[in-house]
């Protein structure tokens, strides 16, 4: 019973002890109320997707209200209160400084209008179409990888919106959905040269005449939006001579979510164009010449011992 008397007379003498222990008694009462206002709210919430955001909400704000309190609790003045929130928000700043700025980047992507879901963009060397966009993440449906062209790769990114402060953004559908490509068509020199030529640009003029007719009005759109220059959207060819063959390089506008069926329209449409010439175009191809290796006359003296 003494050990007991000059326990409690020590505690009441020393006021930061009693302190200490009213607040850890507060504390576990507040921890207990959370836990127990989240399980009620886990009987009462059916859907799982509101249930958990609810719950992980009341988490935040009990952990928010337990930190100021014990921060009111333990500051005594209302000056050393505002003194001591402003330590706890410059440390909180630093600390979820990467948190902030994924909030501050949807508000930035929001007003600006750098991307919106449905775009297809490439930031932070990962290209997919926006299938999302939240305060914190934007969500992708990646393409490339280990795939070719520009297919699903499957997975769906979650990329943080604070990526857009620290490199560029690469918008392939916004204000212009449309991209220029190009190949190259080697051809032979003994080949018809002006023939060839008329089989691709006819070809390509057919094929692309939606996208040529439709991206006219938007490119328009663009140059007096923008200060660019005006660009030909038709397709376009030219030609360079190298040691082997001439080499046509073939460049159009297209969809930017169907370059790759495009470009197999065109290179089937030109194949059989250059079929039915019977000859007079040959597709090149490297390949090695042998050329004759020329004679050798050796001559050998009979008369030289050995």
């Amino acid at each position: 019973m003494e050990n007991i008397e000059h326990i409690k007379s020590w505690i009441i003498d020393n006021p930061l002890v009693w302190s200490i222990i009213k607040f850890v008694i507060f504390l576990i009462i507040a921890l207990l109320s959370i836990q127990l206002f989240r399980r009620y709210l886990k009987k009462k919430i059916s859907n799982t997707a509101i249930r958990y955001k609810t719950q992980k909400g009341i988490e935040i704000v009990g952990y928010i209200l337990i930190g100021i309190l014990a921060i009111t609790y333990f500051s005594g003045a209302i000056k050393d209160f505002t003194i001591i929130v402003g330590l706890f928000t410059a440390g909180l700043a630093f600390t979820l400084q990467e948190l902030i700025l994924s909030i501050a980047g949807s508000v930035y992507i929001f007003l600006v209008k750098v991307y919106q879901p449905g775009d297809r963009i490439e930031i932070n060397g990962i290209k997919g179409d926006v299938i999302d966009v939240d305060s914190i993440y934007t969500t992708m449906m990646e393409i490339g990888q280990w795939v070719s062209s520009d297919n699903y790769s499957g997975r769906i990114v979650k990329l943080s919106n604070a990526f857009v402060f620290k490199g560029p953004v690469y918008n392939f559908s916004q204000d212009f959905p449309f991209i220029w490509d190009e190949f190259n068509l080697p051809i032979r020199y003994e080949s018809d040269i002006d023939l060839a030529k008329s089989i691709i640009i006819n070809s390509a003029t057919e094929i692309l005449s939606e996208y040529t007719l439709a991206s006219k009005s938007q490119w328009t759109d663009v140059v007096n939006k923008f200060y660019i220059e005006d660009a030909q959207v038709e397709p376009t060819l030219a030609i360079k001579l190298t040691d082997n063959w001439i080499e046509f390089n073939l460049r159009y506008i297209v969809d930017y979510k169907k370059r790759r069926y495009t470009k197999h329209l065109l290179n089937d449409r030109i194949r059989k164009e250059i079929e039915s010439t019977n000859g007079k175009i040959i597709l090149a191809s490297a390949t090695v010449e042998l050329i004759k290796i020329p004679e050798l006359k050796v001559t050998l003296d009979e008369n030289r011992s050995l």
